[in-house]
């Protein structure tokens, strides 16, 4: 009984590395794993036949059976890692990155002109000491015209005749409502820029749109002057169209007062490009500020202006026509 057992596990060891060695996937490494080495595998019948020894043979069949699950395990384990390694370099070949082959091309996007004006300005105010605040396009008549000091009979309204729509609310004229909006949650000291879309009912030609874009800014403390205005004005536009001369002529808006238009020398002739004035005190109260303790100025420009001015761009149409041979340009 002991050689006929002792025989078939040899004969088994040597069935099984013949078989291990052969399997060519980690499944079927799998499938031999368990039909020899598993609980119900080749092996542990074998070893349910030991019963039958005697105590003097068991040891000895023990001991070959060992040797034999031994010997299989680490058959198993080594075709397994070279499986392993076999599948890896197979994968490698396949996904192989030819680092000499040309890139696919895609085209990189350009930033607008009318976003780089936005941009810079952005950037020249921030840096001194701005905060960027944004409103809504859709306004009521309160926050666009009479908290700026415009009641609804006033000549002024005429000159930002804008889009009215049925529940009375209307299209900004421009971002001073955001002013507006910012000063009624914020307490002084405040310097704020206000950058986006407006409306007007304007005639469409080669400088004037009925839709277009503005930046305008507010600075409100005790003690703010008209040289607090002038010095800030100077700075943002040397910054953004360098060592110019700069002029302040006396001007009308409703909301501020002196008022200002701003020109600079630019090729040889005046050119106006901002308006601007000491906040009026009217607005001041309409927010809640004491216009005894505060005083604060404001500025505003056409984003377009700037941007026609330097890109030397001939035609306002040209900059909302979305053609990728003027925008290639920038």
């Amino acid at each position: 009984m002991t050689n006929n057992l002792e025989a078939q596990l040899l004969a088994l060891q040597e069935e099984g590395e013949k078989a291990i060695a052969a399997a060519n996937t980690l499944e079927r490494l799998e499938e031999l794993r368990v039909s020899y080495l598993g609980k119900k595998g080749q092996l542990g019948a074998l070893l349910r036949s030991m019963g039958q020894l005697s105590a003097e043979e068991r040891p000895k069949i023990g001991a070959i059976a060992n040797t034999v699950k031994d010997a299989l395990q680490a058959r198993i384990d080594q075709q397994h890692t070279a499986l392993e390694k076999a599948q890896i370099q197979a994968q490698l070949e396949a996904e192989n990155l030819d680092v000499t082959m040309p890139g696919i091309y895609r085209s990189q996007g350009r930033v607008h002109p009318l976003n780089g004006i936005i941009d810079r300005a952005i950037d020249i105010f921030v840096g001194m000491g701005y905060t960027v605040a944004n409103g809504p396009e859709m306004e009521t008549d309160y926050y666009n015209f009479e908290a700026l000091n415009t009641p609804p009979d006033h000549p002024a309204r005429d000159m930002q005749d804008t889009f009215y729509l049925p529940d009375g609310n209307l299209l900004r004229t421009h971002t001073s409502s955001v002013q507006i909006r910012y000063m009624e949650t914020e307490e002084p000291p405040i310097r704020v820029i206000a950058p986006g879309r407006v409306y007007r009912r304007d005639n469409v030609d080669a400088t004037h749109s009925a839709v277009f874009h503005q930046i305008e800014l507010l600075a409100v403390d005790e003690g703010l002057t008209f040289t607090d205005l002038k010095g800030t004005v100077k700075v943002f536009l040397q910054e953004m169209f360098g060592d110019v001369e700069i002029r302040f002529r006396a001007s009308y808006f409703p909301f501020t007062e002196p008022s200002a238009e701003v020109d600079l020398r630019w090729n040889g002739r005046w050119l106006e490009v901002m308006g601007c004035g000491m906040v009026d005190p009217n607005v001041l109260k309409a927010v809640g500020y004491d216009p005894e303790v505060y005083t604060g100025f404001a500025a505003g420009f056409g984003v377009e202006r700037f941007a026609m001015v330097l890109h030397q761009i001939d035609d306002i149409r040209r900059v909302y026509a979305s053609d990728l041979r003027f925008l290639r340009q920038f």
